[in-house]
């Protein structure tokens, strides 16, 4: 029964982050949990979980009186989390493209086809999705559970915030071909090149969001 629940915990998760992510839920609106477990047609036990760890992540903010209101975007935020992000970044491309097991090294040749698939095809949707699987994966291949925690609470904001600016700012083909880099080195056990791709693709981040402070 827990190893089932929790399975609903996952799924609730997955959809409510997609649609934060994507703005069908967007900054500043409240979100009835029995609405949600209705649409979702999952229990509420399930959905309270998941948005009680959307919490933890910053997408949603639990307020007393008046329910869960989906977080609004600050850019000054998304900046000081960027600082810390740069380097737990680096510490998983150096540890992943050391550590990871060969299954996992043509898992990485994959995603970073798939990068280049969303670039060809202009889909950022499709760019989202892997980018999630991508950041999954590094933070496992790493084999530092104490890196993987912190990342995992940065990563929704980071994915909403820039599926919401690049395409004001950059085109995906250069933000694609940013992660593909990096997941191409980590599949070829090459330590210094993932860690300098890290490094520009984290520039290439930041330098997004500051430019989005005159949005």
């Amino acid at each position: 029964m827990a190893r089932n629940e929790q399975t609903l915990t996952d799924k609730a998760y997955e959809i409510i982050e997609e649609k934060i992510i994507t703005q069908e839920l967007a900054p500043g609106m409240l979100l009835s949990e029995k609405l949600l477990s209705q649409e979702l047609d999952i229990g509420r036990t399930p959905v309270r979980e998941a948005l009680q760890r959307l919490a933890q992540g910053g997408l949603v903010n639990i307020l007393p009186r008046r329910g869960i209101m989906v977080s609004e975007i600050n850019v000054g935020a998304q900046l000081r989390m960027l600082e810390v992000r740069k380097e737990i970044e680096r510490i998983l491309a150096r540890s992943a493209a050391q550590r990871a097991t060969d299954e996992e090294r043509e898992k990485f040749k994959e995603i970073a086809n798939q990068f280049h698939h969303s670039a060809f095809h202009e889909d950022d949707l499709f760019f989202m999705r892997v980018d999630k699987e991508f950041n999954t994966l590094i933070a496992k291949a790493a084999r530092n559970e104490f890196a993987e925690k912190a990342i995992g609470l940065m990563s929704g904001l980071s994915r909403r915030f820039f599926y919401n600016f690049y395409k004001e700012r950059v085109t995906l083909s250069t933000s694609a071909d940013l992660h593909a880099k990096v997941a191409e080195a980590i599949a070829t056990k090459n330590i210094p090149q993932a860690i300098e791709a890290s490094d520009k693709l984290l520039a290439h981040i930041i330098e997004l969001t500051k430019k989005a402070m005159d949005y």
